[in-house]
């Protein structure tokens, strides 16, 4: 999978007429899917990265926000672009934001209690009325798709009131007068996380957005889902969300959410149980030991780089990724990968047996951006493309199969084997945090007498497989080989 845009990508609705563009590169080095941002109508129109969401139903179509397009472009590029990545045999991965609305149409009236922003249990006000943007008309939509309109009691809470403050104020509800049940204790109750928090409890809210879906499904074809914030949502409400979605669908979409947790194990593991299994998890730890191991450089044992990781306990529900819009430099929760660590943590994610692996879009095309940081001071950020993505990407479509064999007995210096199967060869794998290497590795007898070399490039001798099927496999100081039979 990749993630076809990051936090800066370029607006002026560029995107989906890029992705088109891009549909038959992607395709050459093996990309299978690619998640898509939110396609839909956000606070800000088309300067919205999408995660501020309004209008659900709006994917490019409608005069809203001031503009039709949204920053990535209109609904035709959007389904054109859609199109022909599945005529490339690329499947499409939508982003789903069903935390939270933003940009509401009209003021209204209504019961709230102030609470603790670091403590959302703890209730530090009396009853007040407020009024804030919490009527959802959708005037430049007229109706079509859909005739809701969301009110205050679509919502739990806001951060917005006329002539106040801004605050969170937990909106008094005939669904309960406390948040939603989550899987943990962060912040008291972590429900609320920004604008109008959607209320999952109110069976109109369920029934429109279970709507929207099958509506969504219906008018772009896609096969799979990335969930947005799921820390702040009812685990419940997604189970049921996604039964539906592949009920009306006919198909078995793929769902992939994020609860961001690095070094927090059993908190994913808590919610793939409470989900029922029903979406796989990104794997937060696993990006943040490849954080940690890229600052500390040779003083980390990279034996445990898949220590406490979602990848290494359950596989089957892990997305592993090395960088995302959220852990990109400048954002929130930034956790930048070191440029020469990425080489490494791409050939952990890509060229072995366990977990989905997902790439960035920065990390294959590079990218550059201005934006200020938490000290008020405006940074220009300049991702190069990692280097020799598209080999070690071409690598996992041609050579990444059959069984494993791991040498992890160094601190420094890593060690697989992919003895391949009956249609692909095989590849061995070799890394470094410190000095150069060679490792003993066995390729097995049916590679006795064969030439390896180095798909990386990184070394230009050749590997010859004894008679017993072992070779010394080379590696650079501080690098990733990668070697394949001529």
């Amino acid at each position: 999978m990749i993630q076809f845009f990051h936090w800066y990508s370029e607006g002026k609705g560029k995107l989906w007429k890029h992705a088109k563009d891009q549909a038959e590169y992607l395709s050459d080095l093996g990309i299978t899917s690619v998640w898509f941002p939110p396609a839909y109508k956000a606070t800000n129109g088309e300067n919205s990265v999408g995660y501020d969401s309004y209008d659900l139903f709006d994917l490019g179509e409608f005069n809203q926000k001031n503009s039709i397009p949204t920053k990535y472009g209109t609904k035709d590029d959007y389904i054109d672009a859609i199109k022909t990545m599945k005529k490339n045999n690329i499947e499409v991965i939508v982003d789903v934001v069903l935390g939270h609305k933003g940009g509401g149409d009209e003021l209204e009236k209504f019961k709230v209690v102030k609470v603790d922003e670091n403590n959302r249990e703890k209730v530090i006000s009396g009853e007040i009325e407020i009024e804030s943007y919490t009527k959802f008309t959708f005037p430049g939509r007229g109706k079509k798709y859909s005739d809701f309109e969301w009110n205050f009691t679509c919502f739990s809470g806001t951060d917005y009131a006329k002539g106040r403050d801004s605050h969170i104020y937990k909106i008094k509800s005939e669904y309960g007068d406390d948040w939603e049940e989550m899987i943990d204790d962060e912040k008291g109750n972590y429900d609320y996380l920004m604008f109008n928090d959607i209320e999952h409890r109110n069976p109109h809210v369920r029934e429109e957005l279970n709507n929207w879906a099958k509506w969504y499904f219906d008018e772009t074809d896609f096969d799979g889902v990335r969930l947005d914030a799921l820390k702040h949502i009812s685990f419940d409400f997604y189970k049921e969300w996604l039964t539906l979605l592949r009920s009306n669908s006919g198909k078995n979409i793929f769902a992939v959410g994020e609860y961001w947790a690095p070094g927090y194990l059993g908190l994913l593991q808590k919610y793939i149980e409470a989900t029922e299994g029903c979406m796989s998890l990104f794997d937060s730890s696993l990006q943040n030991n490849f954080h940690t191991a890229s600052k500390e450089g040779d003083s980390y044992d990279l034996r445990h780089i898949f220590s406490e990781t979602l990848t290494e306990a359950d596989p089957l529900h892990s997305v592993s990724l090395v960088a995302n819009h959220d852990t990109q430099p400048l954002q929130d929760l930034e956790a930048p990968v070191e440029p020469w660590f990425k080489p490494i943590a791409y050939a952990l994610i890509l060229l072995r047996e366990k977990g989905y692996p997902c790439i960035f879009y920065p990390d294959l095309y590079g990218a550059t951006y201005k934006d200020y940081g938490n000290d008020g001071n405006e940074y220009e950020i300049i991702l190069d493309k990692v280097d020799g993505i598209e080999e070690l990407l071409k690598a996992r479509k041609e050579n990444a199969y059959g069984v494993q064999r791991d040498y992890f007995e160094h601190a420094n210096c890593l060690g697989w084997i992919r003895e391949g199967d009956d249609e692909h060869q095989g590849c061995a794998v070799v890394l470094s945090n410190k000095d150069a290497y060679e490792k003993p590795m066995e390729m097995g007898e049916k590679y006795i007498g064969k030439t390896f070399y180095d798909a990386l490039g990184r070394s230009e001798e050749k590997v010859v497989i004894r008679e017993d099927g072992w070779a010394d496999f080379p590696v650079p100081a501080g690098n990733v080989s990668v070697w394949i039979p001529e």
